[in-house]
């Protein structure tokens, strides 16, 4: 915290990493120059962006199906991790039960169980949107049930005192006093989501970037596949940016960091 207590401008932690970004493209673009490497290779940040440009319609109907099924799969995964959270907290034997077996859960790949989903569900929109719920419900559960069990016990014991039920205790004082650690779930599961879309495009899809990065792998289009992989990157910072504000906009009376 600074000494008037408000946040440093969001220019000031927004540059160094921009410039640290911009040097190191200056670098792959100067590198690619001076020995000569072949495109199919490692195409110059140039040369991507001029090639992303030229198929930028049909980048864009791939972006837009990819939105789509990530925003989807994040909203169920996020909503099924809460519910879970939620579940556990309330009912201590379940929790006792369940929580190793979640953990353990995180063992398997997810691209290992797409096509076991793809065998079950077909190839519609449902095992793909299984698969980025199977992304992002871990982290959104454990960072809930984290957040859960941080209630103020003092708080609590007082509310108890004044004749508050168990419902007013968990709407009035756990949930609210548990959303910083939510949001740290959600910020992982917004980034994660993408992810999911990806792999789950690449499973079996006939449109999404991740079904358009193996039609370009297939031609060795190399620029392409950096073309979107920049639009995963770019995809995946907007999603973390969205929850961010949206945390700020909820939880107004988190402290300041310092």
């Amino acid at each position: 915290m600074n000494p008037k207590g408000k946040n440093a401008p969001w220019w000031k932690s927004v540059w160094p990493p921009l410039v640290a970004v911009l040097f190191f493209l200056a670098a792959w673009q100067g590198a690619v120059s001076y020995f000569h490497v072949e495109p199919w290779l490692l195409p110059a940040p140039s040369l991507i962006v001029h090639e992303g440009m030229a198929q930028s319609a049909l980048l864009g109907a791939h972006t837009w199906a990819t939105i789509r099924l990530t925003l989807g799969g994040f909203a169920i995964g996020t909503a099924t991790g809460l519910l879970l959270a939620i579940v556990l907290h309330t009912i201590p034997f379940l929790k006792s039960a369940l929580y190793p077996l979640l953990i353990l859960s995180q063992n398997i790949p997810i691209i290992a169980l797409g096509p076991l989903l793809m065998v079950w569900f077909g190839f519609g929109v449902l095992p793909k949107l299984m698969v980025i719920t199977l992304v992002c419900f871990f982290p959104v559960a454990v960072a809930a049930m984290d957040g859960l069990t941080r209630t103020d016990r003092m708080m609590m014991n007082y509310m108890r005192m004044s004749g508050a039920g168990r419902m007013a205790i968990f709407l009035k004082l756990e949930l609210p006093h548990s959303l910083p650690q939510v949001f740290s779930g959600i910020k992982i599961a917004a980034t994660y989501s993408v992810m999911g879309a990806i792999i789950a495009e690449w499973i079996g899809a006939s449109e999404g970037i991740g079904y358009y990065m193996m039609l370009q792998k297939s031609a060795y289009r190399t620029d392409l596949i950096f073309a979107a992989i920049g639009i995963i990157v770019a995809l995946s910072l907007l999603m973390f940016v969205i929850i961010v504000l949206l945390e700020k906009w909820l939880v107004r009376w988190k402290p300041d960091q310092e």
